[in-house]
């Protein structure tokens, strides 16, 4: 069985870094989904994947996998490339582009 771990992005409603520093695991889907003639929804016999496990570190998730007989993969989070501004570098002369409203 293939799961996958990461670290998941926060999302844009949000605006603070809160709860991004968990790691989750989760199964990959074994069988396609579904649509179901009478209703027209989605559906599939996999159970597993609803299933999503939390961890607090990336080291706890891979241990788990492995105890369990689990083939993992693990994708490591993008770093943020924090570019310093100040509000003075809005009216600076040597902008390459005019500043516009």
């Amino acid at each position: 069985m293939q799961v996958r771990i990461y670290q998941p992005p926060k999302t844009a409603m949000q605006s603070g870094r809160a709860k991004t520093e968990r790691w989750l695991l989760e199964f990959e889907p074994e069988t396609a989904r579904q649509v179901e003639p009478l209703m027209g929804w989605t559906s599939s016999a996999d159970t597993k994947g609803q299933l999503r496990l939390w961890f607090p570190s990336k080291e706890e998730a891979v241990a788990y996998a492995k105890a369990q007989g689990y083939m993992y993969t693990v994708e490591e989070p993008h770093k943020r490339k924090l570019r310093p501004k100040s509000y003075a570098a809005n009216f600076a002369t040597d902008r390459p582009l005019r500043w516009t409203h």
